[in-house]
């Protein structure tokens, strides 16, 4: 057998039938071939036609290789190749099938070719039927018109809804391609109902017309005398030829639906792999009884039917688990920051089984300051998602350790390449200072953030950036820029994966400013803002997941809390120590610090002598206030040594050892944090709410 797009079993050569081809329409079955996976589904009856059980078949169209003699094989792979490349949308033939006893079952296929919107032919739906005995009484013997056309209408019928339900994905799309199916009313049914069995039930999933609702049967038990637990539970399709029929057989259902003059009805089990997910039911108002033919195609309906329903549970099955698994590695919260409003949001792929790699997590860190990441780890499976929740964890562990956003990003990177992984993970990093605004930004290959104003004016923050994950290790690369910007209150800043800005043949900069013109015109509350740039991945649909994160300054709920102050003291620069203490003076007082403003002035000063004495780098001393309770003003200072200060006695001279001591007698509360490579020491002050 050939592989894609010329296969003999579904593309066969044309040849006009013979009388009997109704006959053989209560051998009928349907297939459903999807050419860029290689598998072929059948229905039960189509099993049959090759003489296999279910077991037997791996659901592949070259396992099928063996029933077909080479000779029909290689004509009927030429047939196929013919069609696809005169852009045929239909086809037909007859073939040998072996069967298991070695004799051979004359066999017809016709069906249709589905193509993309780009002409590829990617799916095949049609119909297989035993012609053994059709072409065996007398093949030379001219067809009956009439009958020809008969068959070919009806079974035109079936062809027509299966290639409506190719590309049904959710048991909703089958309901809905059954309702704008054409087929279903050239079979002129005044009401069609469908069932699912549910734990020993069924449930009615669809029903129409709508004033066809009979009261009590919306959930009901395969025992209760209907005809669709009937059929459910016998297997069976039930075929009522007329009123009389309908009222002496199912008494309990019949005065509710005389007033749709009911003539007679087909009620068809929906069987898939020998177990019944539901039943369909078709009432007429025009007819009475149902011809052999008229039968048989019914059948074949409602195996084309079962066929999309359990592609379509199964889908969603697999969704339901794919979703699952990727919200469990995602933060379960996202937890309240003080200072910011933050909303999240994450959209799963619209591939049902693909597990995505995108994620996003908000980190509190020490002193008012919280880490936010947006990261998409290379491919869409289990793997991913696995890379994608170690990487999650350890850049939660290396932000929370105190390391710089540089060096977070640096070590993230070699363990993505210590993991033996062929992946790669694109990621920002921004850590935000919400006291005071500053925000460090470090970004790995990633989509630049965007930046929206309190007044609505947005920008995209074109910023240096770093080799992704994984590939900046391998290659030696560590470096990571970091970006300082400054967050002002009612500022929004939006991180966000490409599955939001990504479209397949537009460009990413168009994508960028939709975005961003969305983003501008967006709702002032962060959740509804998410809301709305989600839906623009919902509006696409799209193959890939899509994470955003928003992050928003609040405006601070006290005047006071404005106060913020950060003083870079090189070392060996009097000047710069002493304007330092000009300024700690200074806005301590303006900030009501009262009479504790000379201690906090003094705790300053020691902590900065000390970074400077003790230290080879520079220091970094920042005062803020902080509100949320009672009213406090915290001063930090960093340096570059990762040694911790121990406080000592003071020593004979009465000089040194006594800063320490100093802090533990004068400040309220203080501690030592790792920041990176080096640590900074805290110290707060209770402030007289009185100044």
């Amino acid at each position: 057998m050939a592989d894609r797009g010329a296969s003999a079993l579904s593309l066969p050569e044309n040849r006009p039938a013979a009388p009997d081809t109704i006959l053989a329409l209560n051998h009928m079955g349907s297939f459903d071939w999807d050419l860029d996976a290689g598998l072929l589904h059948m229905d039960a009856r189509a099993h049959e036609i090759f003489d296999l059980r279910p077991d037997e078949y791996d659901g592949r169209a070259t396992s099928l290789a063996a029933r077909v003699p080479p000779p029909d094989a290689a004509r009927l792979d030429a047939a196929v190749a013919r069609a696809i490349k005169d852009g045929s949308e239909t086809y037909g033939a007859y073939f040998r099938v072996r069967r298991r006893d070695g004799t051979f079952r004359w066999t017809h296929s016709q069906g249709a070719i589905r193509r993309d919107g780009s002409g590829r032919p990617h799916r095949v739906v049609g119909l297989l039927r035993d012609a053994t005995r059709e072409l065996a009484d007398s093949p030379g013997r001219a067809p009956r018109t009439a009958q020809e056309e008969a068959f070919r209408q009806q079974a035109g019928i079936v062809e027509a809804v299966s290639a409506a339900l190719a590309h049904a994905r959710s048991v909703q799309d089958v309901i809905d391609a059954l309702k704008d199916t054409h087929g279903i009313r050239h079979l002129g049914a005044a009401s069609v109902v469908i069932g699912l069995v549910e734990a020993g039930r069924i449930r009615l999933v669809a029903e129409g017309p709508t004033e066809s609702f009979v009261p009590g049967t919306r959930i009901t038990r395969i025992d209760e005398p209907y005809p669709m637990s009937e059929v459910v539970r016998t297997l069976v399709p039930r075929f009522i030829e007329s009123p009389e029929e309908f009222a002496e057989e199912y008494p309990i259902l019949w005065p509710h639906i005389t007033e749709l003059h009911i003539t007679s009805a087909a009620y068809l089990p929906l069987i898939a792999q020998a177990r019944p997910l539901g039943a369909m039911g078709l009432l007429y108002s025009d007819r009475r009884g149902f011809s052999a033919e008229e039968r048989a195609v019914l059948v074949a309906l409602g195996s084309s039917i079962a066929q999309s329903l359990q592609r379509a549970m199964l889908y969603e099955q697999e969704k339901d688990l794919a979703q699952g698994l990727q919200q469990a590695m995602l933060p379960r919260t996202i937890p309240s920051v003080r200072g910011a409003d933050v909303a999240v949001r994450y959209r799963a792929a619209a591939l049902g089984r693909d597990i995505g790699g995108d994620w996003y997590d908000l980190i509190p860190l020490p002193g008012g300051r919280v880490g936010a990441v947006i990261g998409d780890v290379q491919g869409h499976d289990t793997h991913a998602a696995a890379v994608m929740g170690q990487l999650r964890i350890v850049l939660r562990a290396y932000a929370a350790e105190g390391h710089t956003p540089a060096t977070v990003m640096a070590r993230a990177s070699v363990f993505l390449d210590e993991l033996d992984t062929d992946r790669f993970a694109t990621c920002l990093y921004a850590q935000a200072d919400l006291t005071t605004g500053v925000v460090q930004v470090v970004r790995a290959g990633h989509l630049d953030p965007l930046l929206r104003d309190a007044d609505g004016t947005t920008r995209r923050l074109d910023l240096e950036g770093g080799l992704p994950l994984g590939l900046s290790a391998e290659f030696g690369r560590l470096e990571y820029p970091v970006a300082t910007l400054e967050l002002d209150p009612g500022n929004t800043l939006l991180l966000c994966t490409d599955g939001l800005v990504e479209q397949p043949g537009a460009d990413l900069d168009d994508g960028m400013r939709e975005l961003a013109e969305r983003f501008a015109e967006g709702p002032d509350d962060v959740r509804e803002l998410a809301g709305r740039l989600i839906a623009m991945a919902e509006e696409r649909g799209g193959d890939d997941d899509v994470a955003l994160l928003l992050l928003r300054r609040r405006e601070p709920e006290e005047p006071g809390a404005r106060g913020r102050l950060r003083q870079h003291v090189a070392p060996g620069d009097p000047e710069a120590l002493a304007r330092a203490r000009h300024l700690i003076g200074a806005e301590v007082r303006a900030w009501g610090a009262g009479e504790r403003a000379d201690e906090i002035e003094l705790v300053a000063d020691e902590l900065i002598t000390n970074a400077l004495m003790h230290t080879e780098g520079s220091a970094t001393v920042t005062l803020r206030l902080l509100t949320g309770g009672e009213r406090r003003l915290r001063v930090e200072v960093e340096d570059s040594s990762s040694a911790l200060p121990r406080r000592r006695e003071p020593q004979d001279d009465g000089v040194s050892g006594r800063g320490l001591l100093l802090v533990d007698m004068l400040a309220d509360a203080w501690g030592v944090e790792a920041r990176g490579g080096g640590k900074a020491v805290w110290c707060e002050f209770r402030m007289n709410p009185d100044g």
